[in-house]
C-alpha cells in the first residue's frame, strides 16, 4: 500500500515536531476520508521497526473504527504482530508488541497492558480537558507506569462543546495541533467529493430549545420536530429533492423520530428503516447490509453512525436534527464526502438549520469554551493607518479616512453554502496582471486584479505558481485554465513572471467574476467568459 502525498507529510510533521519536542502530545488534524487508518498503521510499522522493544496502544470507541484500523495495518503490513483487545470484537489479545482496544474494554486495564510507549488514539476529541472520563483515568494509570510514553491523537475536529479546542485548559494533555491536509486539498485533488446543500421549503426550529451541556436537550428537540406535520413535509421533500439519488442517510433527533419518519417513507413508497443504539449486533448489521445493497433507499438513525461509518456510495444526507456542536455537524457532513464510481457530489438536506448555524465545512469555527461568548465584535481595519475599527463606523476615529461602502450582494435566494463556495457577482470591465513577490516565503507570485464599476471594489487574488506542494500545483492549473479562456498561449518554458504578467494583461479578461471577502484578502470563486 503506497501512502499519499498528504499522508506522507503527516507523518513527516509528527517525526519533525517530535525531534524538536521532548515532551508533550500533538494532534494530527486530518479530515474526514483522508486515511488516518492508514497514518495510524505507518506510525505503528515504522516505530516498531526502528525500535523493536517499542510496545504501542491504539485505542478507540468503536466496535467499527478498530475493525477499520486493524484492516488497514494488515493490508499495509501483513505480519504485524497485532493484537485487538475488544469486547464487541470478541477478542482480547494482551502481550503483542501491538494492541488495538476499545476504550471500553481496557480502561481498567492499564496493569495487564502494561509499559507502553507510544499510545495512539483515533477520534481524539473523544479524549475530555479536564480530568474526568475513562480515557483520561487509563491515560493517568498507564503513565504512572511508564511517565515517558508520548500520546498522539488524530482528530476531523480536535475541539469540545463547553471546552474549545483539546490543547485548551490547564489540565490538557494534548500540546499542539498540527495540520497536514485540508477538505479544500483533498476535494481538489479528487480523494473526496464536494457536498452541495440544498435550501428546504420545510423547516425545524430550533429556536427555543434549551441546552444541556452545550448541547440542546434531546428530549426538547424531539417532542418538537416529531409531529406528523413535520414528517409527512420532511419526506415529500426528501423524495422531491433526492428523486435521483440512491442511499439516503437521514439523521434524526430521537429513537421515536427515527421510527416515525422511517414510517413516513414506507407509506411513501421508500424502502426505510430506523436504526439506533438499542438494536442488537445482528439487526445493525442486517439493516446497515440492505441499506448498502440497495434494498432500503433509507436509513433513519439517531445517535450513530456520525463516526467510524465509511460507505462510499453514499449520495444524500438529509439533517433533521439539531445540534450546536461544530465537531458533529462536521462528523455528520463528511459521511457523504467520499469517492465513489460515478458519483460526483453528495447531497445535503438542511431542515434543521445547521449549516446555516455552524457555516460552510471548509471553515467551521471551534466552540467557545465554558464562560466564553461564541465568536468575535465584528471589526475591519483601516487601510491608511492599520487602526482596529468596529464593522459599523464608516469614518476611522483615529486618522478620519472614509470607509468604502460595503459591497452588498442582490438579495437573492442561494441554495446553502455547506462547501463555503458562494459569493458576490462583479461585472468585469478590465483586469490586470503583475509580477509580486510573496512576504511570508520571498517566492515570486502572480497577482491578478479584476476592476468592475466605480462602485466595485479591485478584487485581487494570487496564484503562487513558483510554490511546491497544493498551493503551486492548484494555482498552476488555475493560470492554465485562465490564460486559455483569455486567449494567450503559455510558454511553460517561462522565466519571467512580469513578461507573462504583461502577456496576460493583454487578454480576454472574464464578462464576471464571483468572489467573497475573507478579511483583508479575496477569493474568486468563479469566472465566466462570454462565448
Amino acid at each position: 500500500m503506497k501512502l499519499r502525498e498528504y499522508q506522507t507529510k503527516a507523518l513527516e510533521m509528527l517525526y519533525e515536531w517530535f525531534e524538536k519536542n521532548q515532551t508533550g502530545h500533538p494532534v494530527l488534524n486530518m479530515p474526514g476520508g483522508s486515511g488516518k487508518s492508514v497514518v495510524i498503521a505507518s506510525l505503528a510499522k515504522d516505530a516498531l521497526q526502528n525500535w523493536p522493544e517499542t510496545k504501542i496502544l491504539m485505542l478507540v470507541h468503536s466496535k467499527e473504527l478498530i475493525l477499520q484500523n486493524a484492516d488497514k495495518l494488515r493490508k499495509l503490513w501483513p505480519n504485524a504482530p497485532l493484537g485487538v483487545y475488544s469486547a464487541s470484537v470478541g477478542r482480547r489479545d494482551l502481550g503483542e508488541p501491538i494492541t488495538y482496544a476499545g476504550i471500553a474494554s481496557v480502561a481498567k486495564r492499564a496493569k495487564q497492558l502494561g509499559h507502553i510507549d507510544l499510545c495512539i488514539i483515533d477520534e481524539v476529541h473523544s479524549v475530555s480537558t479536564v480530568e474526568s472520563g475513562i480515557y483520561r483515568k487509563l491515560i493517568s494509570d498507564l503513565l504512572n507506569i511508564n511517565p515517558s510514553m508520548r500520546i498522539v491523537g488524530l482528530s476531523a475536529s480536535p475541539y469540545r462543546l463547553g471546552q474549545g479546542m483539546i490543547t485548551e485548559g490547564k489540565d490538557a494533555i494534548f500540546t499542539e495541533i498540527l495540520e497536514p491536509v485540508s477538505i479544500e486539498e483533498l476535494v481538489f485533488k479528487t480523494h473526496l467529493v464536494p457536498l452541495r446543500s440544498k435550501i428546504t421549503n420545510h423547516k425545524l426550529e430550533a429556536e427555543g430549545l434549551h441546552k444541556r451541556g452545550g448541547e440542546y436537550v434531546a428530549a426538547e428537540m424531539e417532542a418538537k420536530f416529531n409531529t406528523d406535520d413535520h414528517n409527512i413535509a420532511v419526506v415529500q421533500e426528501i423524495i422531491e429533492k433526492a428523486s435521483n439519488r440512491a442511499h439516503w442517510l437521514i439523521f434524526c433527533s430521537g429513537i421515536l423520530h427515527s421510527e416515525a419518519v422511517a414510517n413516513c417513507l414506507r407509506v411513501a413508497g421508500i424502502a426505510a428503516e430506523a436504526l439506533d443504539a438499542t438494536h442488537n449486533k445482528a439487526e445493525r448489521e442486517r439493516k446497515l447490509s440492505d441499506f448498502e445493497s440497495g434494498k432500503l433507499r433509507a436509513l433513519c438513525n439517531v445517535g450513530i453512525l456520525t463516526t467510524g461509518y465509511d460507505f462510499p456510495a453514499l449520495d444524500c444526507i438529509a439533517f433533521l436534527r439539531a445540534t450546536a456542536s461544530p465537531g458533529l455537524y462536521l462528523q455528520m457532513a463528511v459521511r457523504g464526502m467520499r469517492p465513489y464510481s460515478g458519483k460526483s457530489d453528495c447531497m445535503v438536506l438542511d431542515f434543521a438549520g445547521v449549516v446555516e448555524q455552524h457555516g460552510p465545512i471548509t471553515a467551521v469555527r471551534p466552540p467557545p469554551k465554558k464562560g466564553d461568548k461564541q465568536g468575535e465584535a465584528p471589526v475591519k481595519v483601516c487601510d491608511q493607518c492599520q487602526e482596529i475599527c468596529a464593522l459599523s463606523v464608516r469614518v476611522c476615529p483615529a486618522c478620519g479616512a472614509e470607509f468604502p461602502e460595503p459591497v452588498r450582494p442582490a438579495l437573492k435566494l442561494h441554495n446553502l453554502d455547506i462547501m463555503g463556495n458562494e459569493g458576490i457577482d462583479m461585472e468585469v470591465t478590465s483586469w490586470t496582471w503583475r509580477k509580486h513577490i510573496s512576504r511570508a516565503s520571498g517566492k515570486e507570485m502572480l497577482s491578478l486584479s479584476y476592476y468592475g464599476g466605480l462602485s466595485d471594489p479591485p478584487v485581487t487574488e494570487y496564484l503562487a505558481v513558483t510554490h511546491d506542494g497544493y498551493a503551486g500545483e492548484k494555482s498552476r492549473r488555475l493560470l492554465a485554465e485562465v490564460a486559455h479562456k483569455a486567449g494567450v498561449p503559455l510558454d511553460y518554458g517561462w522565466v519571467d513572471l512580469h513578461e507573462i504578467a504583461q502577456e496576460l494583461t493583454e487578454g480576454q479578461p472574464p464578462a464576471s467574476i464571483e468572489f467573497k471577502r475573507e478579511g483583508k484578502f479575496f477569493t474568486v470563486l468563479q469566472r465566466t467568459w462570454n462565448p
